[in-house]
């Protein structure tokens, strides 16, 4: 009988590129195409320049990881992120985001992947994230906004609107317009 290691902390590492620790397993993350990449990288300059203009919390940027310590999950890497906890210096980031941000890819459509991001969710809750960010660049509902407090019930900011992530990053906002750049 084989006997299943799980991976740790340490093991995470030293993987090359974009992973995640789910249930004791390195979850490797395929690299984010075009449009996705570019969004996240707009979300993470505007959060950038709130933290240049309010001093508070931390714009984290792609391929990052913050602990977490839940019994199927010890790691977050979303597309971009708003953190205010203390510094991992050069570990990871010892405690999740307080908003968080996963960008779809082409692979991210259909209902096994629907039932995953809810799962990621779900985790990014129990974790203490406060708002999640589901954006969505081929649907007409590009920004979903699920909050913590009510993960069944997410606000819509559609190409026009502009979108915020309060409570978690209070008076950010972004057009939604600007993830198509």
């Amino acid at each position: 009988m084989a006997t299943h290691i799980r991976a740790t902390m340490d093991d995470l590492m030293l993987v090359e590129g974009k992973a995640e620790l789910v249930n004791g397993e390195i979850v490797h993350m395929a690299p984010t195409g075009d449009a996705p990449g570019s969004a996240g990288d707009e979300i993470y300059a505007s959060l950038r320049e709130y933290v240049l203009r309010t001093g508070k919390g931390r714009a984290v940027s792609d391929n990052k990881a913050f602990r977490v310590d839940l019994p199927n999950r010890e790691s977050f890497s979303p597309d971009a992120a708003y953190y205010v906890g203390p510094r991992g210096g050069m570990k990871y980031f010892p405690q999740p985001p307080v908003f968080a941000v996963e960008v779809r890819s082409e692979g991210d459509y259909g209902p096994a992947a629907e039932a995953a991001m809810a799962a990621k969710r779900s985790d990014y809750f129990a974790g203490g994230t406060k708002v999640v960010w589901d954006v969505d660049l081929l649907g007409k509902s590009v920004v979903r906004k699920f909050l913590a407090s009510d993960p069944e019930h997410p606000q819509i900011f559609r190409r026009g609107e502009v979108a915020d992530a309060e409570p978690a990053v209070p008076g950010w906002r972004i057009h939604v317009d600007d993830l198509f750049r």
